[in-house]
């Protein structure tokens, strides 16, 4: 994208970086495609293959899209059978109609990634209303945005997510609370991310900076609870690192 803005040419470019490390989600390549594309479903973080999904999970910003990520692991590890969509928008107007912006997606090519009705769970890096906005159109009102609520003050980096429910552990409880026939898995589930959000709470007042798995987390394929994480396979997928 940033060498995007370097060769495009009347057009007027903004660009925010941050100061800390981030994952690679993708290769070279991919990132080209994925990037030109401006939005699409990650298949590698999917596993919706085939069938329809029961929640679409999408991400729009850096730590929005390492929070969705990381709340899909946990959600694929301790819920197998729950199939997630992963969306990841890098051009906003693609929410938006065809009608209404040049970069706009179709109706048919706006259900066709969202679904018609499924819940959709979406980590944004900016204010929620601004999604609401480009997407109140759309058939399918059942979004739920996460974003910037104006919460936080000097401490931890994924403290300031918390404070505005974007942490993975919150996206999860979201999942939980909107998809129906969890049962109880569901329920023992939201219970687990309840007690994360209070044992980070009690580690950052004491230590001062966040929870070691939260500071080393790594994608890595989901397995189910049972078989426990699996190592990384060959090819694009080792490229997904914190390192």
């Amino acid at each position: 994208m940033f060498d995007h803005c370097l060769r495009s040419r009347h057009y007027v470019n903004v660009v925010v970086a941050g100061k800390h490390p981030l994952p690679q989600w993708l290769t070279m390549d991919a990132a080209v495609v994925h990037c030109t594309e401006g939005i699409g479903i990650w298949q590698w973080a999917s596993n919706d293959q085939g069938t329809e999904p029961d929640v679409v999970m999408a991400c729009c910003g850096d730590t929005p899209t390492l929070e969705i990520l990381a709340a899909v692991s946990i959600l694929r590890q301790h819920l197998p059978d729950l199939k997630i969509r992963v969306i990841n928008v890098v051009d906003l107007m693609k929410l938006q109609s065809a009608s209404e912006h040049p970069h706009g997606l179709s109706e048919v090519d706006y259900d066709s990634l969202f679904t018609k009705d499924k819940h959709i769970v979406f980590g944004f890096h900016g204010y929620p209303w601004l999604v609401h906005r480009l997407t109140y159109r759309r058939t399918n009102r059942n979004l739920h945005v996460r974003g910037y609520k104006e919460e936080g003050t000097i401490t931890t980096a994924f403290d300031i997510r918390v404070q505005n429910d974007l942490d993975r552990f919150h996206l999860v409880q979201d999942v939980v609370d909107r998809v129906p026939n969890l049962g109880s898995k569901g329920a023992y589930l939201k219970q687990q991310m309840q007690d994360k959000l209070i044992e980070h709470k009690h580690y950052i007042d004491k230590h001062g900076q966040d929870l070691p798995e939260i500071r080393n987390w790594k994608w890595m394929e989901p397995r189910s609870k049972k078989a426990g994480p699996k190592s990384f396979g060959k090819g694009s997928r080792k490229q997904r690192t914190n390192e």
